[in-house]
């Protein structure tokens, strides 16, 4: 008898405004567009599995819905947070059923990603075997958290966020079936789009609970922050949010843009990022990134950071956001960056080499009759104390890893590095000459 008064009970706004056809879809027009590779596939008459990639509240259920509806197929939601292997079988042998009967299974896992590798692994026959098209639906990104073989054998579909456009379509809608507008003027308009943050539900969820309020009220953007409750960024540090703000960060700063460094390190802070762990990649990013074209940057780096842990927050948060705003204004260079990796390299391309003897210490009498400190100059006893000899191993070639930048303080370094390498080229001349001479003796 439920279902006789199905249709008296009460509905959300969202649920009531779900799109019936794909066009009625806001927002993902690259998708579902005349020349959308979904619009193809149902052109065509028929649709592949896929894996709809994209933000909560941006149609990724009711897309799945359509698709089924559209080349005729049986529509099974099931949900990887509620769901296991045996929910699994019950769907594959009535999947199978299905077919045996002439009809196909769309199969929607909402959460996709919350099943792991051996349960994804899983899908893969009755993938290969036609018995399900299967439609996987994620707020993560596929390529950390499903297996190679499942994205093997789907096609990958990202959905948008919903823009400033496809929210406000969105209100028109339902001020349209409401049949009356929202209460509120136009700045507060404006900041019901900025609360919902491109989720189209919550949008239409805020929307309801304003519905509820007298028609005959306007109100202002505190009137509306009173009325419903702005909810939390979309941000998970544990997961891609996190290394994609953290990446628009350092990559905002490299690029000397400090407002845009600003930005995101607030979206970082007002998601809830541990800011000792933002101390951190600024004081790498100051070595990294700046270097010694301004060596003060690290001190500036640090110094943030020891305030943050002296004061907390959000005090200490204002000491990093200096540091934001120093890293973001300093010259950049990663000369001593590619100096350390090219070190690096030579040192595993060249092995085990021995120091040249001039330069080892001797302390015991049978290294003195091995050569061992034989032939050293002490620098401070030297011209220009310089003695221009060579430190690199004798069988291994002089290189230059440290090549500084003509910016910041790194000038005034190119300029000593060049005024060394002179006196060096001079020191081994007579060397170079002196050796010439021994060899024509012998």
């Amino acid at each position: 008898m439920s279902g006789l008064f199905e249709s008296q009970a009460p509905r959300p706004l969202a649920d009531r405004l779900r799109p019936q056809k794909l066009a009625d879809i806001v927002g993902q027009d690259h998708l579902i567009g005349p020349n959308g590779p979904i619009s193809r596939m149902l052109a065509a008459g028929q649709v592949s599995s896929m894996i709809l990639w994209g933000p909560p509240g941006c149609g990724k259920t009711t897309l799945a819905k359509l698709l089924a509806d559209g080349i005729d197929l049986h529509f099974e939601l099931l949900s990887a947070v509620f769901s296991g292997v045996a929910d699994l079988r019950k769907v594959f042998e009535a999947a199978r059923e299905r077919r045996r009967m002439g009809k196909g299974t769309l199969l929607f896992i909402d959460e996709i990603h919350r099943f792991n590798r051996a349960q994804q692994d899983g899908f893969l026959p009755y993938v290969e075997d036609g018995t399900i098209v299967l439609v996987g639906a994620t707020t993560e990104n596929p390529s950390f958290e499903l297996n190679a073989a499942l994205l093997s054998r789907s096609q990958v579909f990202v959905l948008n966020r919903l823009d400033a456009a496809a929210e406000e379509l969105l209100l028109t809608r339902a001020e349209d079936l409401m049949g009356y507008r929202l209460p509120l003027n136009a700045e507060a308009r404006a900041a019901l789009l900025d609360m919902a943050d491109g989720d189209g539900r919550y949008l239409l969820n805020l929307a309801e609970e304003l519905f509820r309020l007298p028609p005959d009220v306007e109100l202002d953007p505190a009137g509306l922050g009173k009325a419903v409750q702005r909810r939390a960024p979309l941000y998970d540090k544990a997961q891609e949010g996190h290394y994609n703000l953290i990446s628009a960060l350092h990559k905002s700063l490299r690029g000397s843009d400090t407002d845009a460094a600003l930005y995101w390190f607030a979206r970082m802070l007002d998601g809830g990022e541990d800011p000792l762990y933002i101390a951190r990649r600024l004081v790498r990013f100051a070595v990294e990134d700046i270097g010694l074209a301004d060596p003060q940057a690290l001190h500036q780096a640090i110094a943030g950071w020891d305030t943050y842990k002296r004061l907390g927050s959000p005090e200490g948060e204002l000491a990093l956001a200096q540091v934001v705003i120093y890293l973001g204004t300093a010259p950049k260079s990663n000369a001593a960056y590619k100096a350390y990796k090219d070190a690096r390299r030579a040192a595993k391309a060249n092995g085990s080499l021995m120091p040249p003897k001039h330069i080892l210490n001797a302390p015991t009498k049978l290294m003195q009759q091995l050569g061992y400190s034989a032939g050293y100059e002490y620098d401070h006893d030297a011209e220009d104390g310089f003695s221009g000899q060579n430190y690199f191993p004798d069988s291994m070639r002089r290189e230059r890893f440290y090549r500084p930048v003509e910016r910041g303080f790194e000038r005034d370094l190119l300029k000593r590095q060049e005024y060394w390498e002179k006196l060096r080229a001079k020191r081994q001349q007579p060397r170079a000459t002196a050796a010439k001479d021994d060899d024509n003796e012998a």
